[in-house]
């Protein structure tokens, strides 16, 4: 008989429905029933592209005997930290409070089922005793009869734990603050203090991209880290070098091995970057690893009604890395002699293998300068591309989340104003119409989506991820519909998410359902901080719709961050971004005019990197505006109001003009 997971939506929950483990879903039936027979809470956290979470489920979810274990002594819980972010974030730092060691995935936590707080846990456990840990049947064992055993002490226990809850929560910074620039620089210099000279990226193994970091980089002006951490990765075997797109990250320092799993999460900003780092550096090659991630986005990931699905798992036929591994024979079979006499060299397979099973997995060495190797090199390139579709793939988690697609609009939207390409703004706005269609609902969002049916209350991630998103999005092409959304979206956030007595933007909403702790955070971790593009959204309309309820909001925010920000500022970078923003407002272009023209004012205005201006290009007979934008009215000819924080110039008239004023060398288009 299947279990309750059986009837969820996610894929990773719905992998376990076959599993003799009595799992239910987080909700008040399997709550109730621990408090109702007093057994503790198994709660098991992870999601489908999980390598280790896969492992630990073959190794004791899908035993006999370990799972009549589960049932006999515990309520088990599964739950997918994808769409539930908020219960990861608690069980996590609990886990870490109570262990004293770094969380991960999966996360096996065991709660007192009266009150839900857990009182023993930790990550993977083996199925036999192993390298200091116990397995996991003895694990099971000896946490059930401590719960029988020792109630007074999980009861002191779990006062101290929910003390230290309290106690990690943002502190504000003692007297008055003062706003300033000094944390930018410290940042600044910490990112060049860990920078990678010789291969790029922040510090050593395991090495992620942080797209955050490299943002600080573009912006900064310090385009030499910038430049040599997305070349050496898109070199590397982090980027897909036949199908486009980036793995989670690398588990050593020159980008060599990845963790195989593509998120999405990673790819819509590391999209964006690219398209960024080819206008800033003006080298094509930029373009082009920007080009073949959207590909890889459109072609793989967007569903048939516009939405993007969350990831590709690392595993295929049982192996890790199996799907993008190669043999020199199969490489050499399906190539001609002078195909794989150019790609040979190339991408090191003229070298040993570089992969377990005597298989290389496919980096670019830069070896072959020869110029007609190219055409050779893509033809190849193509033709294993397609031989390697006919594998059996990895399996692809087909939820769509409302917040990881805002990252991903954002990216195409980017790469749709940078590169050009109206393809991508118009696949950005397939994914805008599928959530405004389907996952918002009565003036709220919902944050997941799969088979037909939306669930799940939207955190501060989707309400601020999608704001920016779609303030990006208005840049490439104007819908007053669109702005109309972002400004909902920030009325949500001061409504149902602000710390009204302390500043900042709770994770959950104020009608969430009460959990143990609700989360108020500033750093960035694998996504960005939600406070942080909370800040930048509401610096962003503040000024484009003269709304200073927004622009108190966004100070409030740094103020309230201020104490953390200065201590540790390397990890406050997406606030940091905020901050700049906040106290050197950007400069905001709008021109008014017939549709084509302003659109051609607008490309050749933007054809310069400028990370501190947007250009709204707004047709004469767009309807719908609010007051600050319809009172810049359009001419009888194309007109151009440039305005920086609250003060707006008069009416520029010609276009070479526009381009003296922001220093830009306008060419005709």
């Amino acid at each position: 008989m299947r279990n309750r997971l059986a009837a969820e939506t996610s894929p990773y929950l719905k992998s376990h429905a076959d599993n003799p483990v009595d799992w239910y879903p987080w909700g008040e039936e399997a709550l109730t029933l621990a408090r109702r027979e007093d057994k503790p809470i198994l709660l098991s956290v992870g999601y489908s592209a999980c390598h280790w979470c896969h492992v630990m489920a073959h190794e004791s979810f899908e035993d006999p005997a370990t799972a009549a274990l589960m049932n006999r002594w515990f309520v088990n819980i599964k739950v997918d930290r994808e769409e539930r972010p908020d219960l990861d974030k608690i069980y996590q730092v609990a886990q870490q409070l109570i262990t004293q060691r770094g969380g991960g995935w999966p996360l096996t936590m065991f709660l007192s089922p009266a009150d839900r707080q857990p009182f023993f846990g930790g990550t993977y456990f083996p199925r036999e005793a192993s390298h200091g840990l116990p397995s996991f049947k003895e694990l099971l064992q000896r946490v059930a009869e401590y719960h029988r055993d020792h109630a007074l002490e999980i009861r002191a226990q779990n006062q101290r734990l929910a003390k230290a809850f309290a106690d990690i929560m943002p502190q504000p910074a003692p007297g008055a603050v003062t706003l300033g620039t000094d944390p930018l620089d410290l940042a600044r210099q910490a990112l060049r203090s860990s920078f990678d000279r010789q291969f790029g990226g922040f510090g050593g193994a395991p090495k992620f991209p942080h797209p955050e970091n490299i943002e600080r980089c573009l912006r900064d002006g310090a385009l030499d880290m910038a430049a040599v951490t997305l070349r050496r990765m898109a070199e590397g075997g982090i980027y897909d070098q036949l199908g486009g797109g980036f793995a989670r990250y690398s588990v050593d320092a020159a980008w060599t091995i990845p963790h195989f799993e593509k998120m999405l999460y990673d790819n819509g900003p590391l999209l964006g970057l690219y398209a960024s780092a080819a206008l800033a550096t003006g080298d094509p090659w930029f373009a082009r690893i920007g080009a073949e991630t959207a590909a890889w986005l459109l072609r793989d990931m967007q569903s048939p009604q516009g939405g993007f699905y969350s990831s590709l798992d690392a595993d295929s036929e049982g192996r890790e890395g199996r799907f993008y591994t190669w043999s020199r024979t199969e490489i050499e079979a399906a190539l001609t002699p002078a195909e794989f006499q150019a790609f040979a060299p190339e991408f090191g397979l003229d070298g040993p293998p570089n992969f377990e099973h005597n298989a290389w997995h496919l980096n670019r060495q830069g070896s072959n300068a020869q110029p007609e190797a190219a055409d050779l090199i893509l033809s190849a390139r193509a033709k294993l591309l397609a031989r390697r579709n006919l594998r059996i793939w990895p399996a692809r988690d087909e939820k769509i989340l409302t917040a990881w697609n805002a990252l991903t609009i954002k990216g195409l939207a980017t790469a749709a104003r940078l590169l050009r390409r109206g393809d991508l703004a118009q696949a950005a706005t397939r994914a805008v119409d599928f959530i405004h269609h389907t996952l918002w609902r009565s003036g709220r969002l919902l944050a997941s989506y799969k088979d037909g049916r939306a669930h799940l209350q939207a955190y501060l991630d989707d309400y601020a991820f999608l704001g920016e998103a779609l303030v990006e999005l208005l840049q490439v092409r104007w819908r007053s519909r669109d702005l109309h959304f972002a400004r909902a979206l920030a009325e949500v956030l001061l409504d149902q998410f602000e710390d009204a007595a302390a500043g900042g933007f709770f994770f959950t909403a104020s009608d969430h359902e009460e959990l143990i702790h609700r989360s108020k955070t500033f750093t960035d971790e694998s996504l960005p901080s939600g406070n942080g593009v909370a800040v930048s959204l509401l610096a962003r309309l503040g000024y484009l719709l003269g709304e200073s309820r927004y622009l108190e909001a966004a100070q409030r925010t740094l103020k309230a961050a201020w104490s953390s920000v200065q201590h540790h500022p390397q990890a406050h970078l997406t606030l940091l971004a905020g901050l700049e923003e906040y106290l050197k407002p950007w400069q905001i272009l709008i021109v008014r005019g017939e549709a084509s023209e302003v659109q051609r004012w607008a490309a050749s205005l933007g054809a310069a990197y400028a990370p501190t201006r947007m250009i709204f290009a707004i047709p004469a007979d767009a309807e719908d505006l609010p007051p600050a934008i319809a009172e810049k009215r359009a001419g009888a000819a194309t007109v151009a109001y440039l305005c920086t924080g609250s003060s707006c110039s008069a009416p520029f008239t010609r276009l070479d003009e526009v381009g003296q004023a922001l220093g830009v060398e306008t060419q005709p288009l």
